[in-house]
């Protein structure tokens, strides 16, 4: 599928705040139950250059779509200090779930407001000009989100899913499994790219999709509910 510019900066505006959004509710998470490390370096910003990491986000993902490989990147983790937390093996856990869960947030709101931009050019599914760009930028936004929310909690470290599998382990595989961190993204690069062009039958992303939809058409009824339609 061919995007025009509009479209582009479109689809930039919605990965980016969705990215955003996501660092940002691990640090509000973790300040709320005893860790202000995200908060004291400045971190829990909307601003997207705080969040940014010019390999993650930009060269990776740049790459993976020039090869035609499955899309993945990352922005700067916002720093958790699990020690400063109250209660860290459970606390991390809700750590690791505020970001997805604030994907799935930011979601529904956007297909609230999406139904909203429809039922305002009268019904409408795909309006022009401006509404049309807000629609496609809110539809782009839920698509995002939703992704991010159920990748990331795919149980592969240094995903978010992870930490909470991590929290649910008996302490000794509990630490065995905390050492896979420190391997960093080799793992996610190992187990969504290298071993599915080796097995193809082995593709995670792949099994991703009918979750996704699945989600994606819940969003729908909202955004259809909200229009009135």
């Amino acid at each position: 599928m061919t995007y025009d510019p509009i479209q582009i900066v479109g689809i930039i505006i919605a990965l980016v705040f969705a990215i955003v959004f996501h660092e940002v509710a691990h640090g509000l998470m973790a300040r709320a139950l005893g860790d202000p490390t995200a908060d004291e370096l400045n971190r829990l910003s909307l601003n997207p250059l705080r969040h940014v990491d010019p390999v993650g986000t930009l060269l990776v993902p740049g790459m993976l779509a020039l090869i035609k490989a499955p899309v993945f990147g990352w922005a700067k983790p916002v720093p958790v200090n699990p020690r400063r937390l109250r209660n860290p093996r459970h606390d991390m856990m809700l750590v690791a779930a505020a970001g997805p869960g604030m994907n799935l947030v930011m979601a529904a709101l956007a297909a609230l407001a999406l139904g909203v931009v429809i039922r305002s050019s009268l019904g409408v599914q795909e309006p022009d000009g401006t509404a049309g760009f807000i629609a496609f930028t809110l539809s782009v936004f839920i698509q995002f989100n939703v992704f991010l929310a159920l990748f990331n909690l795919l149980p592969i470290p240094p995903f978010d899913g992870s930490h909470i599998v991590e929290g649910l382990l008996p302490d000794g595989p509990r630490q065995s499994y905390a050492r896979l961190r420190a391997m960093g993204m080799l793992i996610p690069i190992i187990v969504l790219i290298l071993l599915p062009s080796v097995l193809p039958g082995l593709s995670v992303t792949k099994y991703l999709i009918a979750p996704v939809d699945w989600v994606l058409g819940k969003y729908d009824l909202l955004t259809k509910l909200a229009a009135g339609v």
